[in-house]
């Protein structure tokens, strides 16, 4: 029985010891009727798995389907293999030859039939360093990428197109795309509806992966219009089961960014995440939310409820004013003034009794009342002295109203019962 030998990857591999189909060191060459030679397992798979009549490499029409072992390329393999296990030295692969493996697999991965397979490896060398990460988007990866994206989208039902989608994906999530052309590339209206597809139907890590992509693009100031237009509550829907997610905190935090930039661009967006039942999410996700996370969920809620149907959306939900009001004064200076803002949007404009006599009963008046103890002048300071200027008339009629607060107003003691 032969010995295998095993290739290390130091070794720079001659082109012709590779099978076209999968790019690895053959074992088993065999050749078909256009002279071309392949690895036995994959030309099998091709052509008997598949069904096709073609040669992979040449696409020329194949005369039978005999399969003539390589005898002789077989033992210079091995000869090659032999020679290289003595003097190889345990060391990185040069660059040369990463971008070599590199440059032939972009050129072949959108024919292979083993695009699954060769999407794995090129994620394998992607992996290895930031300058293979370089040199894969100069070398136009993400080109090729955005094409598999986009035929993933053509047919989902597809099994081999959905997981060549899912490992694409997998590499973008790696490669930086601080470029113009990058972004380009992937906010092509076919492509970025890829995406948002497969942030509804992926599997866990390709959600990560696209959301995390996402909130990339989002860093250059994309325009979310065209994909939120398209998409619609389905977006919004898929964005706030990320944040709802508290297993992955990644994506979770990813989603709270992206739901910021998209929310920040247009009132539209916002009825939207209104209508998706964003405030109601929020809400409940607030009170167990980390400092970084409460922040940002505070700012979603500030920018949500600049819209009447955002604010109607808070103080309809029965843990709307108490939510916001437990964290200020309590997490960090941020929280403090985005939940000030938040009362003033409620206080301002849905100033009914009901909204009125929460913001006394859950505290948020005497946190208000808090921040008018601090030293030194601020906007929130004042915005809270504003608030309970515009509203102590109506809260000193509540035996609960604080004493101290009149001091403030100028209101005289009411002793009368």
């Amino acid at each position: 029985m032969e010995k295998e030998s095993k290739v290390d990857p130091s070794m720079e591999t001659p082109l012709y010891f590779r099978c076209p189909i999968s790019m690895e060191v053959m074992k088993e060459p065999v050749t078909v009727s256009t002279g071309v030679t392949y690895e036995k397992k994959n030309i099998e798979k091709w052509l008997y798995s598949y069904k096709k009549k073609t040669c992979p490499a040449t696409m020329q029409a194949l005369e039978n389907f005999n399969l003539t072992p390589n005898h002789t390329l077989k033992r210079l393999i091995l000869t090659w293999q032999a020679k290289e296990s003595k003097s190889v030295v345990a060391s990185p692969l040069s660059t040369s030859v990463k971008h070599d493996e590199l440059v032939a697999l972009l050129a072949t991965i959108g024919s292979t039939p083993f695009m699954v397979t060769s999407l794995k490896k090129l994620r394998a060398i992607v992996e290895m360093d930031d300058e293979i990460k370089l040199d894969f988007v100069q070398s136009g990866g993400i080109e090729v990428l955005s094409r598999i994206i986009v035929q993933g989208l053509v047919d989902f039902s597809d099994f081999i197109a959905f997981r060549s989608c899912e490992e694409a994906l997998g590499i973008l999530y790696q490669v930086p795309l601080a470029s113009e052309a990058s972004i380009e590339l992937l906010s092509q209206p076919e492509c970025m509806k890829s995406m948002a597809v497969m942030l509804q139907r992926g599997s866990a890590e390709a959600r990560l992966h696209t959301i995390t992509i996402f909130r990339n693009m989002a860093k250059t100031e994309y325009n979310w219009s065209g994909v939120v237009h398209d998409q619609g509550m389905d977006l919004f829907s898929s964005l706030l089961e990320l944040v709802s997610d508290e297993i992955n905190n990644k994506a979770s935090s990813c989603a709270l960014d992206v739901l910021i930039e998209i929310l920040r661009a247009s009132k539209k967006n916002r009825l939207k995440a209104i209508e998706s039942g964003a405030m109601c999410i929020l809400i409940e996700l607030l009170p167990d939310s980390n400092k970084s996370k409460c922040e940002r969920m505070l700012l979603i809620i500030k920018l949500l409820c600049e819209c009447a149907e955002g604010r109607l959306a808070l103080v309809d939900h029965s843990l709307g004013i108490v939510a916001i009001s437990k964290k200020i004064l309590r997490v960090s200076e941020v929280t403090t003034r985005l939940g000030i803002k938040i009362l003033w949007l409620i206080s301002s404009f849905h100033p009914t009794e009901k909204v009125l006599e929460e913001m006394l009963m859950f505290g948020s008046v005497r946190k208000l009342l808090g921040l008018l103890h601090i030293d030194g002048r601020s906007s929130t300071k004042d915005k809270a002295m504003k608030i309970i200027k515009l509203h102590g008339d109506k809260w000193r009629k509540y035996p609960c109203f604080p004493n101290e607060l009149r001091d403030y107003l100028g209101l005289k003691h009411d002793h009368t019962s």
